[in-house]
């Protein structure tokens, strides 16, 4: 696994959202759009603002989520509100953005139409940046949820599924792991030595069910975007 570190978030955030660019760029020039997944938590916000005042033409650019919790878009646990406020600003706010979330009460009834969603977005998708929680999850490929074999299973033809973790609040839709592998770039994007240890924790172990990042991990060629 290839690694950049950084001495500082700033720093990080600055020199990552440059490379984001030029891969986009590199996207709208091969393809005459690009696409850019991003993941919730609070870790991007830094970088999200960064990325929103690059010079880009972000009118060929389609973002979306690698994962949404199934609330509202108001709420404030909603990823596509933490994206709306802090990347879709500035001149980002010319990007085509891609909603995980319908009306529908439940996940698992929407995910036909996310997935219809999911395949107007260009493809392969250009960028993919990964979070990782302290349980080794990521999008929302939870360790502790009932669906987790199913979301990591390389034959699924799924793009998205309905998870309901054990362990955190909310359903949640997540794009499966053969829809995040189709991404010509994978970013795990990660900050401070907590998260250092669980990434440590993950490469010296095997089982993917455990620990959900594995599975990423052993089949991609992932880069750690890391700062103190």
């Amino acid at each position: 696994m290839k690694q950049s570190l950084y001495a500082s978030t700033e720093q990080l955030n600055q020199q990552f959202s440059q490379r984001i660019v030029a891969l986009l760029e590199e996207g709208i020039a091969s393809k005459g759009r690009a696409s850019l997944l991003v993941s919730g938590g609070r870790t991007p916000l830094g970088l999200f603002a960064a990325l929103s005042t690059s010079e880009l033409d972000w009118s060929k650019v389609d973002i979306s989520l690698a994962d949404e919790r199934w609330v509202d878009a108001s709420d404030d646990a909603s990823n596509e509100k933490m994206v709306t406020e802090n990347l879709l600003q500035n001149n980002a706010a010319k990007a085509n953005f891609v909603s995980l979330k319908t009306n529908q009460t439940d996940a698992a009834d929407a995910v036909r139409e996310i997935s219809s969603r999911l395949d107007s977005m260009s493809k392969p998708f250009d960028v993919l940046i990964l979070g990782m929680g302290e349980d080794g999850h990521t999008a929302s490929l939870f360790p502790c949820s009932a669906q987790i074999a199913e979301g990591l299973d390389m034959d699924s033809n799924q793009q998205v599924i309905a998870v309901t973790p054990g362990t955190a609040p909310h359903q949640r839709m997540s794009l499966t792991l053969p829809a995040l592998l189709t991404s010509q770039n994978i970013f795990l994007h990660l900050t401070g030595d907590s998260k250092m240890q669980v990434l440590q924790q993950a490469l010296d172990g095997d089982d993917e069910l455990a620990m959900p990042i594995r599975a990423v991990l052993n089949r991609a060629d992932v880069e750690l975007i890391w700062a103190a």
